[in-house]
């Protein structure tokens, strides 16, 4: 597996003011395709939004809320970020933002693969490894292409015309089960509606008969995650419940790492490189709240992985089991460095 050697190119977090009408956020690096944005000094909804469904569509990923519209959302995808408008989810007058930002890019000549569903329109990155991907419901189990040229670590759906909650595939829970962003729920039953018991293939992922991830007619998006060095990582960890908390071996040092316990209840935790790598600073992806902190969640990111600080148990509960998505600020030069354990 190649190596990304500049994360940056593909994934970045921006941080901004609001000004209360209409700005153009850049220093991003690239053209965003997935802009999750999120007010962090007051509770308000984190916004969502993609290229593939278009400038001033947002989802939150906190409620089961349909896609909303408005034209004082993000209203342009730029070369270099994004614009927003005057909605205060996006750019209330002296607020400070968060923004993440994920590169996509490649809208045509995504490979089938013998998919039973063709995607209405979808924006792809094999080389970092994500891509966007929006089809119409069957009501019946069917494949689609990822366009990833490898099989997904996670997969997030998401219903875009109605009331639905999120539902994420994570390869530690397996093809049987799913997870809620919009909830504190631990894994589900394991069912065959949501992903037909089927993992994804290097071509295509496999979705059931429940409406959260293909009812019919209805309209989806998805948002799919493979694995790549030095730059993404998609696993778990056991907690033990104290301040010498679990090692988490990544390969880089991250800048963006969500954790959530699903063997029970437990937050979606967000930590972010913005502070200093000793932080317990979080944001909770399932919840309006704004940015807080306390020592109970407190990680410390570092140049190879990240390590549970804190003892809250939606992180390093003891004998809780957790799953993580990370994003690299910087990789680790060289194979020699991976750990035996990790190999």
């Amino acid at each position: 597996m190649a190596q990304i050697d500049k994360p940056n190119l593909h994934f970045n977090t921006k941080l901004y003011t609001g000004n209360g009408g209409t700005q153009a956020v850049t220093g991003v690096g690239f053209q965003t395709d997935w802009c999750w944005i999120k007010n962090r000094g007051v509770a308000e909804s984190h916004v969502l939004f993609d290229s593939v469904r278009g400038v001033q569509k947002a989802m939150n990923s906190n409620t089961s809320s349909a896609e909303a519209t408005s034209s004082n959302y993000l209203t342009a995808f730029g070369t270099d970020g994004f614009t927003v408008g005057a909605s205060g989810l996006v750019n209330d007058n002296s607020n400070t933002y968060a923004s993440w930002n994920w590169k996509a890019g490649t809208t045509s000549g995504i490979t089938q693969g013998g998919a039973s569903i063709t995607p209405s329109s979808y924006s792809f990155n094999a080389t970092s490894g994500f891509s966007i991907i929006k089809w119409t419901g069957t009501n019946a189990n069917a494949t689609i292409p990822h366009g990833l040229g490898v099989a997904p670590k996670m997969i997030i759906i998401r219903r875009i015309d109605s009331t639905s909650d999120w539902a994420i595939y994570h390869h530690k829970i397996g093809n049987t089960k799913r997870m809620v962003l919009n909830s504190t729920a631990a894994e589900s039953g394991a069912s065959a509606n949501w992903f037909n018991n089927t993992s994804p293939t290097a071509n295509v992922f496999s979705v059931g008969t429940d409406g959260g991830s293909n009812g019919s007619t209805d309209n989806y998006i998805a948002y799919c995650f493979a694995e790549k060095k030095g730059y993404s990582k998609f696993g778990s960890y056991t907690g033990n419940g104290n301040a010498d908390g679990a090692f988490v071996y990544t390969g880089f040092k991250p800048k963006l790492v969500i954790v959530k316990e699903y063997g029970s209840t437990g937050n979606w935790i967000m930590k972010n490189d913005y502070y200093d790598n000793q932080n317990d600073h979080y944001l909770l992806a399932n919840s309006s709240d704004a940015e807080t902190s306390g020592s109970v969640v407190a990680f410390d990111l570092l140049s190879n992985g990240f390590k549970l600080r804190g003892t809250a148990g939606d992180s390093n509960g003891s004998g809780n089991s957790i799953l993580y998505m990370a994003f690299a600020e910087n990789p680790i030069v060289g194979s020699n460095n991976v750990p035996a354990t990790a190999r």
